[in-house]
C-alpha cells in the first residue's frame, strides 16, 4: 500500500473561453470537446483528471498535440487555474493558496525544466545553475556554488564560465536540469525538456535523468508526445486524449493490457523486445523441474534474453533480483509476450 501520494489530482477540469463555468454546465451534463467548441465556443482541455503521483517516482504524462499533457502540467504550479477540482501536493490544496503561499511553493518546492531551455543570455553557465539561489537572495559566491555542484553532476564541469550561446543544445539542457537541481526542490516539472534535441542527444539526457534519479530519488512529472521516451522513464504512465485519461498504470502493464483501441493503437509499433521486461513476463509463482538453462536478472529487457537464448523457445531461466530467486521464465512465453493483444484476438477471430 503506498503512502499518501506526493500530488493527488482530483476532479480537475479546465475549460477555455469567455463564460468557463456556464461551459461546465453543459460538460457536466455530457456534451464533449466537438460539441462544446462547435455549439458555446469554448474549448474543453481538461476533463475529470484523476491522478495519484507518488513521492520518488516519474509519472510520465503523454499524450497528441492538443491532447492537454501541457495544460495538465501547468497546473501543478498553478500556471494556469482550473475550472474545477482540486490539485493537493503533500496533502494540502494548492488551489487554495494566496499569494505568498503559491511564491513559496514554486521557489521551494517545486523546480521546471521548459523544452526551450530559458536560459538567460547575459548570465553565464554557473550563474544560470544557481538561479533559484539568486531569486532567494543568496549570495553570487552561493550561487555560482551551487551551479558548480550540480554542472558537475550533469557533465558540465569546466563550462561554469561560459555563456548559453556557447553551448549545444543538449549542453544547454543540462544547464536546465542543473538549475531544477539547485534549487534543492522535491518536485521536478519537466515539459517536453528533450523534444528539442536531436535522437542521440536526447537519449543522453534520458539516460541522465535516469542516472539522477537513482541517487536523488525526485517526485519528477514529466510530459511527452513520444511513446518509447515515456515507456523508458515512466514509473507510472499517463495516456491522454482529447483532455482525458484514456489509461494510466506502470508501463509494462499498459504495453502488455492495452484497455482501448487507441492505445492499442498507438502501442503497436512499439519494439516490445526492447521495452518489456523479464519481470512483466515471467511465472512469479513457476516452478520448474529440470534444469535451468541460466539465470537472467529481473530487470533484463527481452531484447537480451532472445540474444542470450540464440531464439531458443524450449530454453528456460531462472530469474534472480538480486541474489534472491523471484521467478521463472520459459522462452515460450516470451514469444507470446512479443505479440500484441489486439493482434492476437484478430488471429482467433
Amino acid at each position: 500500500m503506498n503512502a499518501e501520494p506526493k500530488i493527488s489530482i482530483r476532479n480537475l477540469y479546465k475549460i477555455f473561453g469567455a463564460h468557463p463555468e456556464r461551459a461546465m454546465e453543459h460538460v457536466r451534463q455530457g456534451m464533449g470537446k466537438t460539441d462544446l467548441l462547435e455549439k458555446e465556443a469554448h474549448v474543453l482541455g481538461l476533463q475529470d483528471i484523476n491522478v495519484d503521483m507518488q513521492a520518488g517516482e516519474i509519472t510520465v504524462i503523454m499524450g497528441l498535440s492538443g491532447s492537454g499533457k501541457s495544460t495538465l502540467i501547468r497546473h501543478l504550479n498553478r500556471l494556469i487555474e482550473p475550472t474545477a477540482g482540486e490539485v493537493r501536493v503533500n496533502g494540502k490544496n494548492v488551489l487554495e493558496y494566496d499569494t505568498l503561499k503559491l511564491r513559496d511553493m514554486r521557489l521551494n518546492t517545486m523546480s521546471m525544466v521548459f523544452q526551450k531551455f530559458a536560459l538567460l543570455p547575459h548570465k553565464t553557465v554557473a550563474e544560470n545553475a544557481g538561479m533559484a539561489l539568486a531569486v532567494r537572495g543568496n549570495s553570487k559566491d552561493e550561487i555560482v556554488a551551487a551551479g558548480r555542484k550540480w554542472l558537475a553532476r550533469v557533465g558540465l564541469a569546466g563550462y561554469e564560465g561560459h555563456f548559453p550561446h556557447q553551448l549545444s543544445g543538449g549542453m544547454q539542457q543540462r544547464v536546465g536540469i542543473a538549475r531544477a537541481l539547485a534549487s534543492d526542490s522535491e518536485i521536478m516539472l519537466m515539459d517536453e525538456a528533450f523534444s528539442a534535441l536531436d535522437p542521440l542527444i536526447r537519449t543522453d539526457m534520458q539516460d541522465l535523468l535516469l542516472e539522477l534519479q537513482k541517487d536523488l530519488h525526485k517526485t519528477i512529472t514529466f510530459i511527452t508526445h513520444d511513446l518509447d521516451e515515456a515507456l523508458k522513464l515512466a514509473d507510472h504512465l499517463v495516456i491522454l486524449k482529447d483532455g482525458y485519461v484514456v489509461q494510466q498504470g506502470e508501463p509494462q502493464n499498459i504495453l502488455l493490457s492495452p484497455n482501448d483501441p487507441y492505445i492499442e493503437d498507438f502501442v503497436s509499433d512499439i519494439n516490445r523486445a526492447r521495452v518489456l521486461r523479464v519481470r512483466s513476463v515471467m511465472d512469479k509463482d513457476g516452478t520448474y523441474e529440470g534444469e535451468f538453462d541460466g539465470d537472467v536478472d529481473v530487470n533484463d529487457n527481452l531484447e537480451h534474453l532472445i540474444s542470450i537464448s540464440g531464439g531458443d523457445t524450449y530454453r528456460t531461466y531462472r530469474v534472480m533480483s538480486g541474489s534472491e530467486q523471484v521467478g521463472v521464465l520459459n522462452m515460450k512465453d516470451l514469444v507470446k509476450a512479443l505479440v500484441p493483444a489486439h493482434v492476437e484476438q484478430r488471429t482467433v477471430m
